[in-house]
């Protein structure tokens, strides 16, 4: 039997494809693996082997059929426990939701359905997707925290217990645990992967992530996701059908970036600083270091002014009549927001558009702006799941971000690099983020 966890996603739908291996085969080898390693890593919220070996058997009679097979045929994809499923509970990470599943699919699980792939099961989220941590540890160190919220998809990728998953970002929550985890996690421009039938936290700052173990993995992924969405206001029409080609092919002259210490850089403990400094100086031909614009300093005060109103408008209900039942972080957040004025969230709002207007004129002398991921290796406990400080000013201003697994921190932990790309140009983004993350192994070599 072939060993599917030395493969990537890509390698592995091609050998569903041409019948090399069987979806009941792939889903028998996950199940194996989730038996040895879920009793530690704890990534799942829901998981039914039975429910995922008669959906894989579903897969292998369809494409015997010699029917038109779409892009994800048979391949197993974890679900964060946020997204709306009709036939799985949808719990959110709160006690609040036990057992309750979504009213229907979210647009999401609808996309991945046409494209043939199988949801395996639910993973773990912290509660409502905020920072109140839930069950998942680390899989590099059971320790420490995989980082939040997208917790368990993070996970999941990181210990083979999943080729692919589907996370979120409303702050940090995709390319924090993707960078504590050691895998590749991609949050796309706002607007392009519809909400529709997820928890919603923030409308204006939500966004749906993908975790794989390369960027041409997620962009796989993402070529299916991406797609106006009625039922959700602020999807565009996008072209993503050469995401993939495009991916591979990678940049036509060979990328400059900008490199940002960020005013957090002290807060990096010092064994990472010395892995980003050896990043910048191994590329000192393709990276300039510069100071960030001022006016980013305003982010993280606007940022949370929208995301703690809205989740005090859109959790009204659950603090209203469960109130006992929610942790101390998120009942603080909710009455924070619950006091901001009309004109404050205007002017957030209003900043948004501001700030991406001053930034945008970037992108046209460089490909992309580079960062840490986080603070440093993950954190040690499972109380906390890391800072999202990192994140904050790419989130509020909706341009794409993706954390590369390139760097060791201290205790041989994973350090994730973040690049950075402009607004609705990501298909170009992830050829930059390919080049680098190629270029990173070959140097490695």
């Amino acid at each position: 039997m072939i060993d599917i966890f030395n493969l990537t996603a890509n390698k592995l739908v091609d050998k569903l494809k041409e019948g090399e291996i069987s979806s009941v085969e792939v889903c028998t080898q996950y199940i194996e693996r989730i038996k040895k390693f879920e009793k530690d890593v704890k990534a799942w919220a829901y998981f039914d082997k039975k429910k995922l070996l008669e959906k894989a058997l579903e897969a292998d009679n369809y494409r015997k059929s010699g029917k038109p097979m779409g892009p994800l045929h048979g391949l197993p994809i974890a679900v964060k426990d946020i997204i709306g499923t009709l036939d799985m509970p949808t719990e959110c990470g709160t006690a609040i939701r036990k057992k309750m599943a979504g009213s229907q699919d979210a647009e999401v699980i609808n996309l991945l359905k046409i494209a043939g792939a199988i949801v395996m099961g639910k993973t773990e989220t912290t509660e409502l997707a905020y920072f109140h941590p839930g069950k998942t540890s680390n899989p590099h160190d059971y320790s420490r925290t995989p980082g939040g919220s997208s917790s368990g998809s993070a996970a999941a990728v990181a210990s083979h217990m999943a080729p692919l998953s589907i996370g979120s970002q409303t702050n940090g929550s995709t390319i924090r645990p993707a960078s504590y985890c050691g895998v590749v996690g991609y949050k796309p421009s706002y607007g392009l992967i519809s909400r529709s039938g997820v928890l919603k936290q923030s409308d204006k700052l939500d966004h749906i992530g993908i975790f794989g173990k390369s960027v041409e993995d997620v962009a796989l992924l993402a070529r299916s996701l991406i797609k106006k969405d009625l039922y959700d206001h602020s999807t565009i029409h996008y072209s993503a059908d050469q995401m993939l080609e495009v991916c591979k092919k990678g940049p036509l002259f060979e990328p400059k970036f900008i490199f940002y210490k960020t005013n957090n850089w002290k807060k990096i403990d010092r064994e990472s600083q010395k892995s980003f400094e050896f990043l910048i100086k191994t590329f000192k031909k393709n990276i300039e270091v510069f100071d960030t614009p001022s006016y980013f300093e305003e982010i993280p005060k606007y940022h949370k002014i929208i995301h703690e109103t809205d989740m005090a408008n859109n959790f009204q209900n659950y603090y209203k009549k469960s109130k006992k039942k929610l942790s101390k972080e998120m009942i603080g957040a909710i009455e924070r927001g619950l006091k901001y004025t009309a004109k404050q969230y205007a002017e957030a709002i209003d900043f948004m558009k501001r700030s991406y207007d001053s930034y945008q004129e970037v992108f046209e002398d460089y490909h992309g702006v580079l960062s840490p991921a986080t603070t440093g290796v993950a954190d040690k406990g499972l109380k906390s799941t890391g800072s999202p400080e990192f994140c904050t000013v790419w989130t509020y201003m909706g341009i794409p971000s993706i954390s590369l697994p390139l760097l060791t921190g201290s205790n041989n932990l994973p350090l994730g690099v973040q690049l950075v790309g402009d607004k609705l140009d990501d298909l170009r983004f992830l050829g930059v983020a390919n080049w680098l993350e190629k270029n990173c192994k070959k140097y490695a070599k």
